[in-house]
């Protein structure tokens, strides 16, 4: 058994960047008390994102075709391009977040808890310093957004409302 607070074995937390030859890539994860259903329309419904991440959506993302996300409060528009979508499962895209386009992956699935581990990859930034201190904005954005979604989710808690920057 850990004791209380040792995170390094745990689902719940986990963050880590590694800088696989040629390209670096972060990874993220977070244990949320929802189910595989409702975590994936989350993810792929404007109307839920909205509540968590982003101000606003085109369509969803798992429509087959690019959809356009907007963040209000910063005026950051973005495109992304569905890669490969598994209902309940795993969601993959494709954008332009960060200055390069970059490869998003996002999986669901079983926690430890009851719940489900949400785990957020994002890859494909130079090896060089631009690259890793993108790399690192992003995993730490990551982080944040799963939080946010764990709040929406789990309560019913709008963190973003009031934002004021991305």
């Amino acid at each position: 058994m850990r004791p209380v607070g040792d995170l390094r074995e745990s689902s719940f937390l986990t963050n880590r960047i590694q800088m696989s030859e040629p390209h670096l890539n972060v990874a993220t994860q977070l244990e949320i008390a929802a189910t595989k259903g409702e975590i994936f329309d989350a993810i792929v419904n404007p109307e839920r994102m909205s509540c968590y991440f982003t101000t606003q959506g085109s369509g969803r993302l798992d429509g087959g075709q690019p959809v356009v996300w907007s963040w209000s409060d910063c005026g950051a528009e973005l495109t992304v391009t569905p890669q490969e979508i598994e209902t309940d499962r795993r969601v993959s895209f494709l954008w332009c977040a960060s200055g390069v386009e970059t490869s998003v992956v996002i999986e669901i699935e079983d926690g430890d808890a009851g719940g489900c581990v949400v785990k957020v990859s994002e890859s494909d930034w130079p090896r060089d310093d631009e690259g890793i201190a993108r790399s690192l904005q992003q995993m730490q954005g990551w982080m944040h957004m799963l939080c946010c979604m764990k709040a929406y989710l789990e309560h019913g808690i709008n963190l973003r409302v009031g934002a004021s920057s991305c």
